[in-house]
């Protein structure tokens, strides 16, 4: 059975509610394990088979910079050949962050099966099972 790490960082709580659909959908056939950025580090990378990041639209479109983007930074030179997805919210502009940081993620090598899931603001129903879903595909 594979392990799959759903890692996310939430201000609001719209993220840790997709990230807790995510970590649901990916329990639902694999071993998973939940995280905040606070309780990960690069070296747990290893331990898994996949890993699925989550965090919000921060500033100018970007990553929050106090925990999840230094986090990001250093799993990604671990991310060669592992699967990897992406969640988050926001509540402004049109997707760029996440684009962007896919973009991050396949340069680093990652096996990405599945797009990427955003929602604008809380997540809906349909947003809910999108990140179900994503967390699914991973396993």
């Amino acid at each position: 059975m594979s392990k799959i790490a759903v890692v996310y960082w939430s201000g609001t709580g719209n993220t840790e509610a997709m990230a807790n659909a995510v970590f649901e959908g990916a329990k639902s056939k694999a071993e998973a394990s939940l995280f905040t950025a606070g309780e990960f580090s690069a070296d747990k990378m290893d331990e898994f088979d996949a890993v699925l990041f989550g965090c919000p639209a921060m500033g100018a479109e970007e990553l929050e910079d106090g925990e999840m983007a230094p986090l990001f930074e250093a799993c990604k030179a671990k991310l060669s050949g592992k699967k990897a997805g992406l969640f988050g919210s926001y509540g402004w502009g049109d997707g760029e962050w996440m684009r962007n940081w896919e973009a991050d993620c396949k340069a680093a090598g990652s096996v990405m099966p599945a797009g990427f899931v955003i929602c604008n603001e809380a997540p809906d129903a349909e947003a809910i099972e999108a990140c179900k879903a994503l967390g699914a595909a991973l396993a």
